[in-house]
Parts: structure tokens; C-alpha cells; sequence
């Protein structure tokens, strides 16, 4: 039975206002919790036409459209706008399809107002490829790295708790948004689904934030209380760092955000996420004594890992010890290729 106490976040997070940053790609990299950043897109044009009003920022985005079939998903009005798995868990409650923006806007328009309307959503859309006009019109240079930018539309549409490998600035373009974000050491407690099998890509929590079952997810209160919490305005931006589950709520009839991810660390490395299922491939069935011996390497290599543990190894012999450059990970990568493909 589904709990009638709404829960609320633990604790609100820090803010500041754009004009306390003076050089954006210095203050982000310093950061290692999320930050507010109030105002800090205000000025961009796509801001500016959302304010006027849902036409002018529709005929703003179909102006910058590439013309690109956009990939949309869509869903009853029971659903209650969550982007989510169906009652039997062998796929989810909405649909997708291919549509053009103009049909999009259309239905955007045609469900505004509505207590309970359909969910209709465009996920992640690089915006080189679908709005090459609005990467033009509205820049920002969050990295030393060049980051990824998307645009994501819908109307109230919830995404489930989940975590991205890299770091994520959220700019909020139109409407509101309330983000729920938890630290990488809630996975316990946020019951997460299937990682082979998700709504979009990441894995998602299988809590409703909105009306947790604390009878089958008790725990979840306990994430709660570590949680934090904000709603964005329009032109105000959010950092969150690599690995913080976040929750996302669009609060108006359409809720237009712009997105920044860039990675710490050299794309040739990889992705951690291929290490660990290689490691449900493996390791997780060895008997547990087995384990326990790996977890130690693990440890002693990768997760604890300090220049005692390979300076008896003199410099010509480090093979894969060494710096992680392109040339080694280059060389390691055809290693696990071919022991892969025996």
C-alpha cells in the first residue's frame, strides 16, 4: 500500500547566484556536491522566448530544428507523466515513435491545462543533430573538455531516480523543474531495476518519489533523509556531479531543458559500466572465499591505490601499472578484445 505521507528531501542544496562566478570551468571543477546557480542562463535567447510565452519558444525551437525526426515517448494519463516499467516488468508504460516537431508542439499544446494529461517526452537529443540553431544561439563553455549538449522537451513528466558516469550541468530553458538528488552511497536504499533492461539507457530507482511504498520499499525513507532538493526557474542552472542519483520532475504544461555532460577523465579510457558487467560475467558467481581474494585486488589496485603498490616494479616492466595514456589503453583494450572473443 502506497504511502499518504508525501516525503520530503532532507536538506535544500547550495546556491549561489551567476554573478558570484567568474570563471565557470574553474568553479565547477572545484565542486564535488551539487550547486545551484541561479540566473546563470537568464539571457539566452531560448530563455527569453519561453518567457513570452509556449508559442513563441515553439516557434523559437522549430526555427533552429534541423528537420530530424525526433525520438518520442508517450504514454496514458495513467501513468502520471513517470517514465516507467509496465505492470509485468518484461517492458514499460509508454511507447515510443518518431515524430516531427511540429506534431510534438501540437500535442503539447493539446494536453496544456489538463489535470491529468498524457505523457509525451523527448528525451536526450543532441542538439548538433536535431537543433544545430539553438547550440548557435545559446552557448556555454562549462569544461576544458568539449561537453555534450542536449535538449530534453516533454510536458509533467517524471524520470526516475538515476545516476550518470559523467558530470552534468542542467540548465533549465522553460517551465519548472524539481530535482531530487541522492549521494552515490544511497544505491541501497533507492531499490534500483534491472541494469540490462531500462527506461532510457541508465538504471532507474523503482520508487515513486511522489508516493512511496514504504511497505514494499522501506528503506527508501532512509534516502530520503540524505536526499536534497530544489526546483529550477527558468534560467537557472544545476551542477550535478558524476554518479548522484537524481529524480526529475517537470512541474508545467512544457518543461524545456539544455544539458552539459563532459568526463573528468580521457573518453580511450572507457567506461566503468563495461567493467562492471564483466564482473557480473566474471566474478560474481566465484564461490565467496574467491570473492573475497578479488574484491583485495580490486582494492589494492584500483579502488586503495597508491605508488607502494607497484614500486618494486622498475619502470620498463609496468606495462598496464603505468599512466593510462591513449597508447596503453590502446594496447590493453586489443588484450581484452581478443580474450573476449575466444
Amino acid at each position: 500500500m502506497a504511502n499518504p505521507c508525501v516525503l520530503r528531501a532532507g536538506s535544500d542544496m547550495p546556491e549561489c547566484s551567476a554573478a558570484d562566478v567568474d570563471d565557470l570551468s574553474e568553479f565547477l571543477a572545484a565542486l564535488t556536491a551539487p550547486q545551484v546557480i541561479r540566473g546563470l542562463v537568464k539571457d539566452w535567447p531560448i530563455v527569453q522566448q519561453g518567457k513570452r510565452s509556449r508559442r513563441d519558444l515553439g516557434d523559437y525551437l522549430t526555427r533552429c530544428y534541423s528537420g530530424a525526426p525526433l525520438i518520442t515517448s508517450s504514454g496514458s494519463a495513467d501513468t502520471n507523466g513517470r517514465i516507467a516499467y509496465d505492470e509485468s516488468f518484461t517492458g514499460f508504460n509508454f511507447q515510443r515513435s518518431h515524430m516531427q516537431l511540429e506534431e510534438f508542439l501540437a500535442g503539447i499544446e493539446a494536453y496544456a491545462g489538463q489535470d491529468q494529461s498524457p505523457t509525451l517526452y523527448v528525451g536526450s537529443s543532441l542538439l548538433d543533430h536535431w537543433f544545430p540553431g539553438v547550440a548557435a544561439e545559446n552557448t556555454l563553455a562549462p569544461s576544458v573538455a568539449k561537453p555534450l549538449a542536449s535538449l530534453w522537451l516533454g510536458n509533467r513528466v517524471v524520470v526516475s531516480a538515476h545516476f550518470d558516469f559523467p558530470d552534468n550541468l542542467a540548465c533549465c530553458v522553460a517551465g519548472r523543474r524539481r530535482f531530487t538528488l541522492f549521494p552515490p552511497d544511497q544505491l541501497d536504499n533507492l531499490y534500483v531495476g534491472p541494469w540490462d533492461m531500462t527506461p532510457a539507457g541508465q538504471p532507474v530507482s523503482l520508487v515513486d518519489l511522489r508516493d512511496p511504498d514504504l511497505e514494499r520499499f522501506p528503506k527508501f525513507s532512509k534516502a530520503m533523509e540524505a536526499a536534497q532538493e530544489v526546483v529550477l526557474e527558468p534560467g537557472d542552472a544545476l551542477f550535478i556531479p558524476s554518479m548522484w542519483w537524481h529524480h526529475v520532475e517537470g512541474l508545467d504544461d512544457l518543461n524545456v531543458l539544455l544539458n552539459y555532460w563532459w568526463r573528468s577523465t580521457p573518453a580511450y579510457m572507457g567506461t566503468p559500466m563495461n567493467v562492471l558487467k564483466h564482473a557480473m560475467l566474471t566474478v560474481r558467481s566465484l564461490p565467496v572465499e574467491q570473492r573475497r581474494a578479488w574484491r583485495d585486488i580490486f582494492d589494492y589496485y584500483i579502488f586503495e591505490a597508491s605508488e607502494d603498490a607497484i614500486a618494486h616494479i622498475p619502470d620498463a616492466g609496468l606495462g598496464m601499472h603505468g599512466p593510462m595514456d591513449e597508447n596503453r589503453s590502446r594496447a590493453l583494450r586489443a588484450e581484452l578484445l581478443n580474450a573476449l572473443n575466444r
